[in-house]
């Protein structure tokens, strides 16, 4: 997610367009949920998914979006007849698989071109930096790989904090620089810098990279990422943790220095302090 400007109108969301149609129907099974998280058969599995990507998008973000809303239930009981709101969601799986388990959901991306043909109904283009929300309207505030695309993490996190109601959750993944898959497309050759990686993607492929650091990537640091977070008074970190490794994600979180390289994925969730 690049921050792309946007309105604070201090809107209340209205219900999402039938989330569930039948109240007494409870939603079909979640894809994949038989899954422990975390565990090795996981990992692999989302992993195998990561790699088809480009090639199968649907199938790897819909099981991605299955694993983070069992994350979400997991820390926070089930989302059916709660406002989910989705920041920088992209093309919409995350709204879409929490709308399919009777959320109302709600996608704000500021990149219409990362919305793609088919977005959700009511999905609205606007910055995370300033939604077009009133405050302390969500039960839960989610945003999924987005914090290293923004300039201003703080910011970002700030905003997602103010329209969390008291007690409510806060869900934060992102892609630490560190990390074996930092650079993003031209991961990992940023260990040798960001310049002759893109350099070294744009002859392998014969296009240019996606991302560019400093202008739509940013180099994010765990350490100092939770020094900020929990600094905080209006937040209480319930959980900090790799977001894909396959077994002790808490410990290898809280390993300085080594946790910059290993955790892969940073997962923050966040209570929202009254």
């Amino acid at each position: 997610m690049t921050p792309a400007g946007g309105k604070n109108t201090n809107a209340t969301p209205s219900p999402s367009p039938n989330p569930n149609p039948n109240p007494n129907t409870s939603p079909s099974p979640s894809p994949k949920t038989g899954f422990k998280d975390p565990s090795l058969r996981r990992s692999l599995a989302l992993f195998r998914a990561f790699r088809h990507e480009q090639a199968d998008p649907e199938a790897c973000y819909s099981l991605l979006a299955s694993d983070a809303a069992n994350q979400v239930e997991a820390y926070d009981g089930p989302v059916r007849g709660r406002t989910v709101v989705d920041i920088g969601g992209g093309g919409g799986y995350f709204t879409d698989e929490f709308r399919r388990r009777g959320a109302h959901g709600y996608l704000f991306e500021p990149d219409m071109r990362e919305l793609g043909p088919k977005p959700p109904q009511g999905a609205v283009v606007a910055d995370g930096y300033l939604l077009p929300l009133a405050d302390a309207v969500a039960d839960v505030s989610f945003s999924s790989n987005v914090l290293e695309h923004v300039a201003d993490p703080q910011t970002f996190l700030s905003e997602m904090v103010r329209v969390t109601k008291p007690g409510g959750l806060i869900y934060v993944s992102f892609t630490n620089w560190l990390s074996p898959w930092g650079g993003h497309e031209w991961a990992p050759w940023h260990y040798l810098g960001a310049e002759r990686a893109r350099a070294r993607y744009s002859r392998r492929t014969g296009r240019p990279a996606k991302h560019t650091l400093g202008e739509n990537l940013f180099a994010v640091h765990i350490g100092p990422t939770l020094r900020q977070v929990r600094a905080r008074d209006d937040v209480k970190v319930v959980s900090a943790r790799s977001r894909y490794w396959p077994f002790l994600a808490q410990a290898v979180a809280k390993a300085p220095g080594l946790r910059e390289f290993a955790t892969w994925n940073l997962l923050l969730i966040l209570r929202r302090y009254p």
